[in-house]
């Protein structure tokens, strides 16, 4: 696909949409996790099923506690989606234990979800609240490289989270190579090292990486204090276009060109730090218009 429109295509009334499944937290202040997932896919026309990991007690300030869900549980949510429904594409957000992980890998190999198998699956490693909140649990990094990272079709930590992964600080563009070759060398087909948190630039540099091109997608840096749920909703676009049949680099220009909008229309929300909005895709008011 040359060209990537700019909203994904929706079906007419009556007709089964593109589903996708999202394997998360959930966000009680709504900014983040399995609720920004489910709002841009809704505002894409796209169909999200949910298996939830976690429920975490968070508002705008930050997270102050969360409990996770029994892993077979969690496993049982993806195989009953999975057989029933089916799904285009998966994504993976909060998973907060080796357990949880443990789980969604040995559900994922069964129903064929990233690896070799026929769902694409975007990893968004999520370690901590964008306060600094840990959602993962210290000892689960090791199955996060050695056990979930290898299944993802694509992986999109954001710095902090690359730092943890690979313990490589990324400053510039030579450090975010690095970074891209170390994730792709723990067996991702597609690594994504997001620019947004590299300040020094007025613009936001993503570049992505399948072991032998580097493809750098550029935005221009929206000056908002308020984008919690970026991480999550770049995702979930990639995830949305990739169950639509786009290749990863058109599905990765379509997340970010979604993301960048929703950064334009975020809006303040309690004490801290107010949420990207997909809401600019209806128009009306909701910040930006179509």
């Amino acid at each position: 696909m040359s060209q990537t429109p700019e909203l994904l295509p929706v079906g007419p009334e009556g007709e089964t949409p593109v589903r996708v499944l999202t394997i998360a937290g959930s966000d009680s202040g709504g900014g983040a996790g399995i609720q920004a997932d489910m709002r841009s896919f809704a505002l894409m026309g796209v169909h999200a099923c949910v298996a939830v990991t976690a429920v975490t007690v968070q508002n705008s300030t930050g997270v102050s506690g969360f409990q996770e869900i029994d892993p077979p549980i969690v496993a049982d949510q993806i195989r009953a989606v999975v057989t029933d429904i089916g799904v285009g594409a998966a994504k993976t957000g909060m998973l907060a234990s080796g357990a949880i992980i443990d789980a969604v890998v040995d559900a994922c190999v069964e129903l064929g979800t990233g690896g070799d198998g026929p769902i694409p699956l975007v990893v968004d490693p999520v370690c901590a609240s964008m306060h600094g909140d840990p959602l993962l649990a210290a000892d689960a990094l090791d199955d996060l490289r050695g056990k979930l990272i290898p299944r993802a079709t694509v992986v999109t930590p954001n710095l902090d989270e690359v730092a943890l992964i690979t313990g490589i600080e990324v400053v510039d563009g030579e450090s975010q190579r690095a970074a891209a070759r170390a994730l792709h060398d723990l067996g991702a087909r597609w690594a994504l090292v997001k620019g947004g948190h590299l300040r020094s630039s007025d613009h936001s540099p993503d570049l992505l990486y399948d072991g032998a091109e580097f493809l750098e997608i550029d935005h221009e840096r929206i000056d908002t204090p308020h984008d919690h749920g970026a991480g999550d909703t770049l995702a979930a676009g990639l995830t949305a276009a990739l169950a639509h049949g786009y290749s990863v680099p058109d599905a990765l220009r379509f997340a970010k060109g979604w993301v960048t909008r929703c950064l334009r229309a975020a809006y303040p929300l309690g004490e801290g730090h107010g949420p990207v909005n997909p809401l600019w895709r209806v128009g009306g008011g909701f910040g930006e218009s179509r």
